[in-house]
């Protein structure tokens, strides 16, 4: 067993701390400060602060783990191994050189693609058919390190950011327990990533999450379901930004050429909410108003007209 500071703050991390713990490893986590919870409900600890203190773990929080009282921190409880996950900041050359067996990563993609923020939401976006997590020696760069082990999944259809999210951090853990047995046992191999080979993706914003009709059914349902459930996709109605929470690929439907590209087709509570597209239609299964609750299409229609209304118009 190792003594080990683990770095990580959402529910990304849960299942690779969770492995650490039924190990039996010393550990220490650090993890970002609390935050403000919606609107007037004080403060919400990370979610891996949380497990931490179920299990009687001590817990450091900084806003800067590179300040001279993150450095101090990690040298003060002297580990054997840093491990992050989804920790949501840079490390420094003085944080990395505390340990001596260095610090591993756990990553949502397959190296060298989708390095940095929000790897598993472009992924779904961009309209991967596969990705993968994986296990890798931190440097100073942004995700450049060595990797160590990768498993590959494929990314189903109609799957979204948050069903995929939850698949990769199960699959992560189980690759980082595999990763430290490959290290206790002195077996581990580092293969160095191909610049070459590299894409970066950026932090999710809210223009992001703006639907443009103008683009293809596929390349809708894809950011409709690479944002779902946060931050999710909107598009504008009536000066309205009403939220698209699911949607279906329907190609059989036509084309509806003569129909602007965000025009509500076909729009009634038994047939549902038909929306023309770049190359055909989509069909909006779920949204949600702005002050209501997220409903069905369907159910929304028993009480608007949405026919001929057009989103982003």
């Amino acid at each position: 067993m190792m003594r080990i500071a683990f770095l990580g703050t959402p529910e990304f991390a849960l299942p690779s701390l969770r492995m650490l713990i039924a190990e039996g490893h010393e550990l220490a986590v650090f993890t970002q400060p609390d935050r403000p919870k919606d609107r007037g409900h004080g403060l919400a600890m990370p979610p891996v602060k949380q497990l931490a203190i179920e299990n009687g773990i001590p817990v450091f929080q900084f806003e800067r783990i590179q300040s001279s009282e993150g450095v101090e921190a990690l040298r003060n409880f002297a580990p054997n191994l840093m491990v992050t996950a989804a920790f949501g900041q840079l490390l420094s050359q003085e944080n990395l050189s505390i340990p001596e067996y260095g610090c591993i990563n756990v990553h949502g993609s397959l190296l060298p693609k989708y390095r940095g923020a929000a790897p598993i939401q472009w992924s779904i976006i961009e309209g991967s058919t596969t990705t993968g997590v994986t296990t890798m020696m931190t440097d100073i760069g942004m995700d450049t390190g060595d990797i160590l082990l990768a498993r590959e999944t494929e990314i189903y259809p109609n799957e979204t950011y948050g069903e995929l999210y939850d698949r990769l951090a199960d699959m992560g853990a189980d690759l980082l327990k595999e990763t430290l047995e490959n290290l206790a046992a002195g077996t581990l191999v580092r293969a160095p990533q191909d610049p070459d080979k590299a894409t970066r993706c950026s932090v999710i914003k809210k223009e992001h999450a703006l639907v443009d009709f103008t683009r293809s059914a596929q390349q809708v349902h894809n950011l409709v379901r690479g944002l779902n459930p946060a931050p999710i996709a909107y598009a504008m109605l009536n000066g309205q930004a009403v939220k698209i929470l699911k949607t279906a690929l329907c190609p059989g439907l036509g084309s509806y050429e003569s129909c602007a590209a965000g025009e509500c087709v076909i729009a009634n509570a038994k047939r549902g909410l038909f929306v023309k597209t770049g190359d055909g239609m989509i069909e909006i299964v779920e949204l949600q108003f702005p002050n209501a609750k997220r409903m069905s299409a369907k159910a929304a229609l028993n009480s608007r007209a949405l026919l001929g209304s057009v989103f982003n118009a």
